[in-house]
């Protein structure tokens, strides 16, 4: 029983950080980078993933985040600056 909970609260962290990391680096591109040319590159999407991945690494230290944790906050902050740049290309900036 226990066992089991453990493993449930470990995967809502999982779901929950990759998820505010898709928010917060989406929002972040499309308020603060939205003047920067650089941010139109096709790298990054891959330096925001390796730079959430990089932040995120020491957490796994922590009892309920493991490296599967870590690597969806990279994934979820990766896919998040993309979709930001897509949403400048198009003119969608809120």
């Amino acid at each position: 029983m226990l066992n089991t909970l453990l493993v449930l609260a470990a995967l809502t962290i999982t779901v929950v950080s990759g998820v505010m990391a898709f928010g917060f680096a989406r929002g972040f591109v499309r308020r603060r980078l939205r003047f920067v040319d650089a941010v139109r590159s096709p790298l990054t999407p891959f330096v925001a993933g390796a730079a959430a991945l990089l932040v995120a690494a020491p957490f796994t230290l922590l009892p309920l985040i493991s490296g599967a944790t870590v690597a969806v906050v990279g994934l979820g902050a990766g896919l998040g600056a993309k979709s930001g740049v897509a949403a400048l290309r198009r003119g969608d900036v809120g």
